[in-house]
Protein backbone atom coordinates (compact mmCIF):
# COMPACT_ATOMS: atom_id res chain seq x y z
CA UNK A 1 0.00 0.00 0.00
CA UNK A 2 2.73 2.56 0.53
CA UNK A 3 4.65 1.77 -2.28
CA UNK A 4 0.99 3.37 -4.02
CA UNK A 5 1.03 5.94 -1.76
CA UNK A 6 4.49 7.24 -2.92
CA UNK A 7 3.82 6.65 -6.51
CA UNK A 8 6.62 3.82 -6.73
CA UNK A 9 7.20 1.44 -9.27
CA UNK A 10 8.85 -1.25 -7.56
CA UNK A 11 9.71 -1.64 -3.80
CA UNK A 12 12.43 0.48 -3.24
CA UNK A 13 15.50 -0.30 -0.91
CA UNK A 14 15.66 -4.06 -1.60
CA UNK A 15 18.62 -6.31 -2.35
CA UNK A 16 17.34 -7.43 -6.01
CA UNK A 17 19.28 -4.78 -7.82
CA UNK A 18 21.14 -5.26 -10.86
CA UNK A 19 25.23 -4.63 -10.37
CA UNK A 20 24.79 -1.70 -12.78
CA UNK A 21 22.13 -0.74 -10.25
CA UNK A 22 24.22 0.10 -7.12
CA UNK A 23 24.70 2.99 -5.36
CA UNK A 24 28.37 3.86 -5.91
CA UNK A 25 29.97 4.88 -2.86
CA UNK A 26 33.28 5.60 -2.13
CA UNK A 27 33.66 2.25 -0.10
CA UNK A 28 32.03 0.16 -3.29
CA UNK A 29 34.71 1.46 -5.72
CA UNK A 30 37.49 0.87 -3.45
CA UNK A 31 36.75 -2.74 -3.00
CA UNK A 32 35.72 -3.17 -6.51
CA UNK A 33 39.08 -2.04 -7.94
CA UNK A 34 41.20 -4.36 -5.01
CA UNK A 35 38.82 -7.38 -6.67
CA UNK A 36 39.46 -6.32 -9.96
CA UNK A 37 43.11 -6.49 -8.95
CA UNK A 38 42.67 -10.06 -7.65
CA UNK A 39 41.30 -11.27 -10.57
CA UNK A 40 44.15 -9.60 -12.73
CA UNK A 41 47.04 -11.33 -10.79
CA UNK A 42 45.23 -13.98 -9.48
CA UNK A 43 45.50 -15.61 -6.26
CA UNK A 44 44.21 -15.11 -2.87
CA UNK A 45 41.85 -12.28 -1.30
CA UNK A 46 40.33 -12.03 1.52
CA UNK A 47 37.18 -9.67 1.87
CA UNK A 48 35.97 -8.45 5.12
CA UNK A 49 33.26 -6.20 6.70
CA UNK A 50 30.45 -6.15 8.99
CA UNK A 51 27.08 -8.13 8.70
CA UNK A 52 24.96 -5.98 6.27
CA UNK A 53 27.83 -3.72 4.84
CA UNK A 54 27.37 -5.45 0.88
CA UNK A 55 30.46 -7.75 0.72
CA UNK A 56 28.59 -10.23 -1.19
CA UNK A 57 26.61 -7.46 -3.44
CA UNK A 58 30.35 -6.07 -3.90
CA UNK A 59 31.73 -9.63 -5.02
CA UNK A 60 28.60 -10.21 -7.48
CA UNK A 61 29.16 -6.90 -9.21
CA UNK A 62 32.62 -7.69 -9.66
CA UNK A 63 32.19 -11.12 -11.34
CA UNK A 64 29.14 -9.84 -13.48
CA UNK A 65 31.58 -7.40 -15.39
CA UNK A 66 33.89 -10.27 -16.81
CA UNK A 67 33.14 -12.41 -20.05
CA UNK A 68 31.45 -15.17 -19.24
CA UNK A 69 33.66 -16.58 -21.81
CA UNK A 70 36.80 -15.63 -19.90
CA UNK A 71 35.92 -16.24 -16.34
CA UNK A 72 34.29 -19.22 -14.68
CA UNK A 73 32.79 -18.01 -10.75
CA UNK A 74 32.25 -21.34 -8.66
CA UNK A 75 30.39 -19.94 -5.71
CA UNK A 76 30.37 -21.72 -2.20
CA UNK A 77 27.82 -20.06 0.02
CA UNK A 78 27.88 -22.75 2.87
CA UNK A 79 31.36 -23.01 4.72
CA UNK A 80 30.74 -25.11 7.77
CA UNK A 81 31.37 -28.53 6.41
CA UNK A 82 34.27 -30.42 6.27
CA UNK A 83 36.69 -30.57 3.74
CA UNK A 84 35.29 -33.36 1.79
CA UNK A 85 32.06 -31.00 2.30
CA UNK A 86 33.59 -27.92 0.49
CA UNK A 87 35.03 -29.83 -2.37
CA UNK A 88 32.05 -31.61 -3.21
CA UNK A 89 30.50 -28.27 -3.79
CA UNK A 90 33.26 -27.16 -5.72
CA UNK A 91 33.53 -30.28 -7.64
CA UNK A 92 29.09 -29.58 -8.50
CA UNK A 93 29.70 -25.80 -9.09
CA UNK A 94 32.63 -27.50 -12.03
CA UNK A 95 29.91 -29.73 -13.33
CA UNK A 96 32.03 -33.21 -12.11
CA UNK A 97 30.25 -36.12 -10.33
CA UNK A 98 32.61 -35.76 -6.79
CA UNK A 99 34.23 -38.78 -6.04
CA UNK A 100 33.76 -40.40 -2.45
CA UNK A 101 37.15 -39.25 -1.12
CA UNK A 102 39.33 -36.15 -0.47
CA UNK A 103 42.61 -37.41 -2.56
CA UNK A 104 39.88 -38.09 -5.58
CA UNK A 105 37.87 -34.97 -5.28
CA UNK A 106 41.84 -32.91 -4.76
CA UNK A 107 42.24 -34.73 -8.23
CA UNK A 108 38.73 -34.23 -10.28
CA UNK A 109 39.51 -30.39 -9.04
CA UNK A 110 43.05 -30.45 -9.95
CA UNK A 111 42.27 -31.88 -13.38
CA UNK A 112 39.14 -29.36 -14.02
CA UNK A 113 40.75 -26.28 -13.29
CA UNK A 114 44.15 -27.08 -15.43
CA UNK A 115 41.71 -27.46 -18.10
CA UNK A 116 39.32 -24.59 -17.89
CA UNK A 117 42.34 -22.43 -17.88
CA UNK A 118 44.59 -24.53 -20.55
CA UNK A 119 42.59 -25.70 -22.95
CA UNK A 120 39.57 -23.60 -22.51
CA UNK A 121 41.44 -20.38 -21.37
CA UNK A 122 38.91 -19.52 -18.88
CA UNK A 123 40.05 -18.47 -15.24
CA UNK A 124 37.98 -20.21 -12.55
CA UNK A 125 37.55 -18.23 -9.66
CA UNK A 126 36.37 -19.54 -6.27
CA UNK A 127 34.25 -17.41 -3.82
CA UNK A 128 34.17 -19.09 -0.71
CA UNK A 129 31.36 -17.08 1.38
CA UNK A 130 30.91 -16.48 5.26
CA UNK A 131 34.67 -17.82 5.16
CA UNK A 132 34.74 -16.80 9.08
CA UNK A 133 32.68 -19.89 9.44
CA UNK A 134 35.81 -22.25 8.32
CA UNK A 135 36.94 -24.71 10.41
CA UNK A 136 41.01 -24.30 10.42
CA UNK A 137 41.24 -27.93 8.56
CA UNK A 138 39.19 -26.28 5.86
CA UNK A 139 41.10 -23.15 5.31
CA UNK A 140 44.29 -25.46 5.25
CA UNK A 141 43.01 -27.47 2.28
CA UNK A 142 41.91 -24.54 0.22
CA UNK A 143 45.43 -22.85 0.61
CA UNK A 144 46.67 -26.24 -0.54
CA UNK A 145 43.93 -26.26 -3.72
CA UNK A 146 45.90 -23.15 -4.80
CA UNK A 147 49.20 -24.61 -4.23
CA UNK A 148 49.54 -28.19 -6.81
CA UNK A 149 51.68 -25.61 -9.52
CA UNK A 150 54.70 -25.72 -7.10
CA UNK A 151 54.86 -22.10 -6.59
CA UNK A 152 53.81 -21.23 -10.76
CA UNK A 153 51.60 -18.62 -11.69
CA UNK A 154 48.30 -19.58 -9.72
CA UNK A 155 45.50 -21.14 -11.74
CA UNK A 156 42.52 -20.46 -9.55
CA UNK A 157 41.79 -17.02 -8.24
CA UNK A 158 40.47 -17.30 -4.42
CA UNK A 159 38.04 -15.00 -2.97
CA UNK A 160 37.03 -15.46 1.12
CA UNK A 161 33.76 -13.07 1.83
CA UNK A 162 34.15 -12.90 5.92
CA UNK A 163 33.02 -11.02 8.97
CA UNK A 164 36.25 -9.40 10.50
CA UNK A 165 36.86 -12.02 13.27
CA UNK A 166 38.31 -14.40 9.65
CA UNK A 167 41.24 -11.53 9.33
CA UNK A 168 42.20 -12.01 13.02
CA UNK A 169 41.90 -15.66 12.96
CA UNK A 170 44.78 -15.44 10.31
CA UNK A 171 47.08 -13.59 12.31
CA UNK A 172 47.64 -17.22 14.33
CA UNK A 173 50.93 -19.10 13.54
CA UNK A 174 48.72 -21.81 12.41
CA UNK A 175 47.32 -19.92 9.40
CA UNK A 176 50.95 -17.94 8.55
CA UNK A 177 51.30 -20.01 5.26
CA UNK A 178 47.62 -19.14 3.91
CA UNK A 179 48.06 -15.04 5.53
CA UNK A 180 51.71 -14.93 2.85
CA UNK A 181 49.80 -16.43 0.54
CA UNK A 182 46.83 -13.11 0.42
CA UNK A 183 47.26 -10.99 -2.44
CA UNK A 184 44.50 -8.89 -1.49
CA UNK A 185 43.31 -7.96 2.20
CA UNK A 186 40.51 -5.20 2.07
CA UNK A 187 37.72 -4.54 4.69
CA UNK A 188 34.60 -3.14 3.55
CA UNK A 189 33.87 0.35 5.16
CA UNK A 190 30.34 1.60 5.92
CA UNK A 191 28.85 4.37 3.83
CA UNK A 192 29.25 7.78 4.70
CA UNK A 193 27.42 10.01 6.29
CA UNK A 194 28.20 12.37 3.23
CA UNK A 195 26.67 9.66 1.14
CA UNK A 196 23.71 9.27 2.76
CA UNK A 197 21.23 11.36 0.94
CA UNK A 198 22.72 10.62 -2.18
CA UNK A 199 21.96 6.64 -1.13
CA UNK A 200 18.52 7.49 -0.58
CA UNK A 201 18.19 9.66 -3.63
CA UNK A 202 18.97 7.38 -5.58
CA UNK A 203 16.84 4.17 -4.44
CA UNK A 204 13.92 6.22 -4.62
CA UNK A 205 14.63 6.81 -8.47
CA UNK A 206 15.22 3.59 -9.33
CA UNK A 207 11.36 2.90 -7.63
CA UNK A 208 10.69 5.67 -10.07
CA UNK A 209 10.43 8.50 -7.24
CA UNK A 210 12.25 12.15 -8.78
CA UNK A 211 10.99 14.30 -6.14
CA UNK A 212 12.84 14.89 -2.12
CA UNK A 213 10.99 12.16 0.33
CA UNK A 214 13.52 12.27 3.14
CA UNK A 215 13.55 15.21 5.22
CA UNK A 216 17.27 16.13 6.43
CA UNK A 217 16.21 14.93 10.22
CA UNK A 218 15.28 12.01 9.00
CA UNK A 219 18.21 11.45 7.34
CA UNK A 220 20.30 12.51 10.02
CA UNK A 221 17.97 9.90 12.44
CA UNK A 222 18.55 7.15 9.88
CA UNK A 223 22.81 8.02 9.96
CA UNK A 224 22.77 8.19 13.45
CA UNK A 225 20.59 4.34 14.11
CA UNK A 226 22.24 2.65 10.82
CA UNK A 227 25.79 3.47 11.28
CA UNK A 228 26.31 3.12 8.24
CA UNK A 229 25.17 0.01 7.45
CA UNK A 230 23.32 -0.65 4.01
CA UNK A 231 21.32 -3.45 5.22
CA UNK A 232 20.00 -1.53 8.25
CA UNK A 233 19.74 1.54 6.16
CA UNK A 234 17.42 -0.23 3.90
CA UNK A 235 15.43 -1.54 6.40
CA UNK A 236 14.69 1.89 8.10
CA UNK A 237 14.31 3.57 4.97
CA UNK A 238 11.60 0.82 4.14
CA UNK A 239 9.88 1.08 7.48
CA UNK A 240 9.85 4.75 7.60
CA UNK A 241 8.51 4.93 4.54
CA UNK A 242 5.76 2.46 5.69
CA UNK A 243 5.06 5.09 8.51
CA UNK A 244 5.13 7.88 6.93
CA UNK A 245 2.32 6.73 4.36
CA UNK A 246 0.24 5.39 7.63
CA UNK A 247 -0.21 8.43 8.42
CA UNK A 248 -1.13 10.35 5.33
CA UNK A 249 2.70 11.86 5.18
CA UNK A 250 4.83 12.64 1.84
CA UNK A 251 7.75 13.14 3.68
CA UNK A 252 9.29 10.82 5.63
CA UNK A 253 10.55 13.08 8.72
CA UNK A 254 12.60 11.79 12.00
CA UNK A 255 9.61 10.38 14.13
CA UNK A 256 8.64 7.91 11.52
CA UNK A 257 12.35 7.12 11.86
CA UNK A 258 12.42 6.67 14.79
CA UNK A 259 8.90 4.68 14.59
CA UNK A 260 10.52 2.70 11.96
CA UNK A 261 13.76 1.74 14.70
CA UNK A 262 11.58 -0.01 16.85
CA UNK A 263 9.73 -2.20 14.02
CA UNK A 264 13.17 -2.64 12.15
CA UNK A 265 15.16 -3.81 15.44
Amino acid sequence: MWRRFFGMKRLPFGNELEPDELFESHALLEATARLNYLLDVRGIGLLTGEVGTGKTTVARRVLSAQHPSLTKSIYVPNSTGTPIDLYKAVAWQLGVDPACNRAGLYRQIRDEVQELVHQKRIRPVLVVDEAHLLRSDVLEELRLLTNYEMDSRNHLTMLFIAQPELDRRLTLSVHESLRQRLIVRWKLGALSRDELPGYLEHHLRLAGVEHPVFTEPAVEAIAQASKGVLRRINALARHALAAAAGRKSQQVGPEHVEAAAEEAA
